[in-house]
């Protein structure tokens, strides 16, 4: 088999966001790695119209009509896994990231997911939800996660600053993430 592509997804678009720097700590701590080989990609890049699509996403065929949803579909399609680098906006998820997750249904199939949440409680209630939401497009969810919280892994100026042992529960983290998105290889084959 070929080596895993993983997706670290940043899943929020808001001006002014943490998602960014989250990301690219994910990002430069996974490269290197012999499981899989990790590309960022970020969903603002997308500019992603809110449910556009005349067809529902799991009769669609991967047939879109909507150019920015063929181009997510695309990209979405080529990975094997994600990481799912989430935002908790009042108790839950983000719309956008709802949203670009909803416009989709097979490129999402049989694929591993493990999610890296932030806020001011860590972003584990939005982690919660995508567990259920996630499993309903066919994706598996690890157990591990990272949760950052607003007032713990940020400096007092707003620079991420994650504490010291987050590096360790990431290395978990995509471990299991590339064991369980391995296994489901022939599932998506």
């Amino acid at each position: 088999m070929t080596k895993l592509r993983i997706a670290v997804v940043i899943g929020s678009t808001r001006p002014g966001r943490k998602g960014e720097a989250v990301g690219r700590w994910v990002h430069e701590l996974a490269q290197g790695r012999e499981g899989a080989d990790y590309e960022l990609v970020d969903l603002k890049a997308f500019d992603l119209p809110l449910l556009c699509e005349p067809t529902v996403p799991g009769s669609a065929n991967r047939q879109y009509e909507v150019p920015q949803t063929r181009e997510w579909s695309a990209t979405i399609d080529r990975f094997d896994g994600f990481v799912w680098v989430t935002p908790e906006y009042n108790h839950g998820v983000p719309a956008a990231m709802k949203n670009a997750l909803d416009v989709l249904y097979p490129e999402w199939g049989f694929k591993g997911f493990g999610i890296v949440s932030y806020g001011s409680d860590g972003g584990t209630r939005a982690t919660e939800h995508w567990r259920g939401i996630i499993a309903n497009v066919m994706g598996t969810v690890v157990r591990h996660q990272v949760a950052l919280y607003e007032f713990l892994d940020w400096d007092d100026d707003g620079t991420f600053a994650p504490l010291e042992r987050r590096p360790e529960e990431l290395r978990n983290l995509l471990d299991l993430l590339e064991e369980t998105t391995l296994a489901l290889a022939p599932l998506r084959a």
